[in-house]
């Protein structure tokens, strides 16, 4: 949004500076008309009150000067050659007009008294009638609406630069502004572009080598075939389209940003599309249309109807939080729609549609009733009426030979807990039974009753009686823990007053035996009782024989005191009965047996899809000022208006095609974007592949191709390009290879004096740019030079967490039901897999890539940024995704290149330079390394590090943070 309203302040300004110019030219001869100077002014200002959708605020239609001359109820709104007595002006003056927002700005008011003023000139005879939806001739005009053009290939003067045809369309501008090309790259410049444009990783030293040795002159072609074929490119390229999509795995739209569980295999479907090479018309069919192209009910799915399907997830990446209770329902079911004709339009046809919602589009020419009949092809799977939540719209993949296992497996698991429900019931009942001890006698029947009543069916004096004993109101299957926990304290009282007795019992057996022993035998008593058997005296023997209790113990109490020793055996089998009334264990036992049981289930997985309720065919009306509480009269499904009026043979979209089960909507509108003739679908695409060539895109605006888009640099070539690209089958790695072996692309970055005076903005592609390295290529390249990056595709999204410092990480998060962090948990070596892997939460974005600006879905992301502020290098220097990835590179070259700095150095310039270092720089390098090992002597936090791998991490580190790794010539 940022980025439009950015735009059209520069639209305003243009009109400013023009009007400026046109009101204060001292030549007064130049007519202003309506067509080309009033009309744009009142659209913005003035017909979505006078005009749009039957607003006729005053009786006043100004969309025509007829109309203005008719006026309302006021009279006629201007009066030719007086703008002094034109109502139409005075109310602009005064201020009453527009009634709300901005005013009309003075120089566009002084634009509309001149053209008042000169008569209120008419380049054309008006229209007799118009409808609601008219479009005026000068927007049907606009280049964007037309069909695209096959021009001829231009002639150059120096033919000899020319490659591909499109270097001929950029050297004929060259050349008339009397510029050319700069000189070719170098062969590893050329190969580091390459790489990390057609797969977004550094080339290994292998493979630089083998570019570089071979001399062939079709080496590059060459170069440029492996790295297509390469598994890693639809990784690259999927990235590029995951982002205008709007790819998340997770729903957004509030704070919970509940998980998208099964989003990844639509990632999956693009990364597969684009190294299969699917030809984008198809691409697109199946995203917009692929449930369509399969026959419901959609159960044991060939894999070719399943991907139709899995790619029905470009639909379902707007966040949608229906599936989390929002507050206001209606709203949240309406901005998911909202949201996905947002994606739909600025991905596929480029134009910002979404800005049609409330009102007449104030600068392109789609009606308000244009949306509503573009969102009339989506509703039938996205009725809001009827709505699915996330939940409810997946498809389960389950085979039948699975499921029934599954089913099984779960009748034994819910017998298993049948089970533990009756121990539950059985537990209850002797623990009720146990508490009503604390109750006396007479009223232990009447406690029973009210316990065992319902809540709502209790008496109040059965409710007033159980609150008088709250262990008994409150005992339920989920408390019985708590009763666990008391039993347990009685038995260990119960334990211990045993110990205690026992005690007790034998000093008082020992004492009263020792009184009956004369006083002159005591001292013998005393030491026949410590003495051991074998070493007992003849006295003391006779001594025990007449005083046997005086050798009393707690093992031998029976025989002193039978009456005592019963009572502590009582207190230790009580002890052992309360301690095994463990309800707790026995149930969580039976809860492990059925988890148990489960886990042994095939894992029932689903696909995330778009699909349509056969038969149910809901109504898309036209919201008053976008308001889905105001609806007017019904729409029905239909393209845009300016596109269907410019070509010679106008596709409808039918409300139901009765040859398949579904409505055919979306089919029918694919079908129509891909057949060649919509002036729209190649040109947004070409250019988008042109963007992330050259860094910027013929059109610099990717997703706005209308009046406050910028204006295409090389119309001519978008145009041939898009012919091409139909012509040829919609096949995109070939148009990777046209544009990557054109003269324009293998120039160097080298930039002059002469042509920054020329061209400073390089519009004329007289030189490559430099450009910055995206956030996941940056993450992806730092891992791929420690040589630990797993290379292995597709798969579930690995987990991200927030760090002891707030900072969302690779990792598992560990958190308490609170959400505070608890012991980290080891991660595995899923953290070292490539970025298009790591889960994107849209509330917490991993750290090092939301640093250097990777995109926010909100809902998709239009065309990245590159911004340099001082975060980045923070982060770069500091980090513990740094810090251990430097460690790891520098691991990586004492492994590989032991004991020689000098070899290290120049590995380690090859990794991440892609080429080899000069003797001045491997000798700056060693000299570097060395003089950081005295710091590193006595580093007691070094976790087992030699000085030597810690100053060889800096080193490393340095390297990764430098401009010569971020960057590409």
């Amino acid at each position: 949004m940022i980025g439009r309203l950015f735009l059209a302040s520069l639209f305003f300004a243009s009109i400013c500076l023009n009007s400026t110019s046109a009101a204060e030219s001292a030549d007064q001869t130049a007519k202003l008309s309506f067509e080309n100077d009033v009309r744009k002014i009142l659209k913005v200002h003035c017909l979505h009150c006078h005009g749009e959708n039957g607003e006729m605020e005053g009786s006043l239609d100004l969309r025509l000067k007829r109309f203005m001359l008719k006026g309302g109820d006021s009279g006629p709104a201007i009066v030719p050659g007086k703008s002094d007595q034109s109502e139409l002006i005075a109310r602009i003056e005064a201020g009453e007009m527009p009634p709300e927002g901005k005013p009309m700005p003075d120089e566009e008011l002084a634009i509309l008294k001149q053209w008042v003023n000169q008569g209120a000139h008419n380049i054309r005879p008006e229209p007799e009638k118009i409808g609601p939806d008219y479009v005026a001739p000068e927007d049907l005009a606009f280049w964007s609406f037309q069909p695209v053009k096959n021009y001829p290939v231009p002639k150059v003067k120096q033919p000899t630069l020319v490659k591909q045809p499109v270097d001929a369309f950029l050297l004929s501008k060259l050349e008339a502004k009397d510029l050319t090309f700069t000189s070719q790259a170098d062969k590893t410049i050329l190969a580091r572009r390459a790489f990390y444009d057609l797969i977004g990783l550094p080339p290994t030293p292998e493979e630089l080598k083998q570019f570089l040795d071979d001399k062939s002159p079709d080496a590059y072609e060459k170069l440029i075939d492996r790295l297509l074929a390469s598994p890693h490119y639809g990784e690259r390229w999927g990235r590029h389209w995951l982002d205008v999509a709007g790819y998340a795995d997770s729903e957004g739209y509030n704070n919970k940003d509940q998980e998208r569980p099964w989003a990844f295999r639509y990632r999956d479907y693009v990364i597969r599309a684009f190294n299969n090479d699917k030809p984008y018309d198809q691409f697109l069919k199946e995203q917009l249309a692929g449930d369509e192209m399969v026959k419901p009910p959609y159960h044991k799915l060939s894999p070719e109807e399943m991907e139709k399907l899995v790619a029905t997830g470009f639909l379902r990446m707007a966040p949608d939080g229906t599936g989390s209770n929002p507050a206001e329902k209606e709203v949240a079911k309406n901005q998911v729609i909202i949201d996905t004709v947002d994606i739909v339009s600025s991905s596929i046809l480029g134009m910002t549609i979404a800005c049609a919602q409330c009102h007449d589009h104030k600068y392109d020419p789609i009606p308000q009733n244009d949306y509503y009949r573009f969102r009339a092809i989506f509703e039938p799977a996205l009725d809001w009426k009827s709505w699915r939540t996330p939940v409810s719209r997946r498809i389960s993949i389950m085979s039948d030979e699975d499921r029934k296992v599954a089913n099984e497996l779960e009748a034994e698991a819910k017998k298993v807990l049948a089970e533990r429900s009756e121990l539950v019931k059985k537990f209850i009942d002797r623990t009720l039974e146990r508490e009503l001890m604390d109750v006396p006698e007479d009223k232990r029947d009447a406690m029973r009753t009210a316990y065992k009543t319902s809540g709502k069916e209790r008496s109040k004096e059965q409710v007033a009686m159980l609150k008088e004993y709250p262990r008994i109101n409150r005992l339920s299957a989920g408390s019985l823990y708590l009763y666990d926990r008391t039993l347990q304290e009685q038995s260990g009282k119960a334990a211990q007053k045993a110990k205690e007795l026992a005690k007790t019992l034998v000093e008082k057996i020992e004492k009263e035996t020792l009184e009956k022993i004369p006083a002159d035998k005591k001292a013998l008593a005393l030491a026949a009782k410590k003495a051991e058997v074998k070493n007992q005296t003849e006295a003391q023997k006779q001594l025990l024989a007449e005083f046997p209790a005086l050798l009393v113990s707690v093992s031998n109490l029976e025989k002193f005191d039978p009456k005592g020793a019963a009572e502590i055996q009582h207190l230790k089998e009580e002890s052992k009965r309360l301690s095994e009334l463990k309800t707790t264990k026995i149930l969580t036992e039976y809860s492990d047996k059925a988890t148990a049981i489960r886990n042994k289930k095939p894992k029932e997985e689903f696909i995330r899809v778009l699909t349509e309720v056969p038969g149910k065919v809901p109504k898309t009306f036209f919201f008053n000022r976008g308001d889905f509480e105001q609806p007017k009269h019904e729409l029905q499904p239909a393209g845009l208006t300016v596109i269907k009026s410019n070509l010679k043979k106008p596709v409808e979209i039918p409300s139901v095609n009765k040859d398949i089960p579904t409505t055919g909507r979306r089919l029918a509108y694919a079908n129509y974007i891909t057949n060649g003739q919509h002036p729209l679908t190649a040109r947004v695409f070409v250019n988008r592949l042109w963007l992330h060539h050259f860094g910027k895109g013929i059109v610099a605006s990717p997703t706005d191709f209308g009046k406050l888009g910028i204006p295409p640099t090389h119309l001519e070539l978008l145009d041939w390009l898009a012919n091409d690209f139909v012509t040829n089958g919609w096949k995109i790695k070939r148009m990777h290879k046209m544009l990557m072996t054109s003269a324009a692309y293998m120039q160097s970055s080298q930039r002059s004096d002469d042509y920054d005076v020329a061209d400073p903005d390089n519009l004329l592609y007289g030189h490559m740019p430099v450009r910055r390295l995206e956030a996941e290529t940056i993450r992806d390249s730092i891992i791929a030079v420690t040589g630990k990056l797993k290379t292995e595709l597709y798969g579930e999204p690995v987990p991200v967490k927030e760090d002891e410092v707030g900072q969302i990480v690779v990792g598992l998060a560990n958190v308490d039901s609170a959400g505070r962090q608890k012991k980290n948990l080891k991660m595995d070596d899923r953290k070292f897999r490539r970025s298009i892997y790591v889960t994107v939460s849209r509330s917490k974005p991993l750290a090092v890539l939301d640093m250097f600006d990777a995109p926010k879905m909100e809902p998709n992301c239009e065309k990245r940024s590159s911004s340099t502020v001082a975060p980045q290098s923070l982060l770069m220097m500091n980090s513990a995704f740094m810090v251990e990835n430097a460690e790891l590179f520098a691991e990586r070259l004492l492994k590989e290149k032991a004991g020689n700095k000098a070899e290290q150095v120049k590995l380690a310039w090859i990794l991440t330079f892609g080429k080899e270092p000069s003797a001045e720089e491997v000798q700056q390098s060693v000299d570097f390394i060395d003089s950081q090992l005295p710091q590193f002597k006595d580093n007691k936090n070094a976790a087992g590090k030699t000085p030597e791998q810690l100053a060889l991490a800096t080193f490393c580190q340095a390297l990764l943070s430098s401009n010569g790794f971020l960057y590409v010539d």
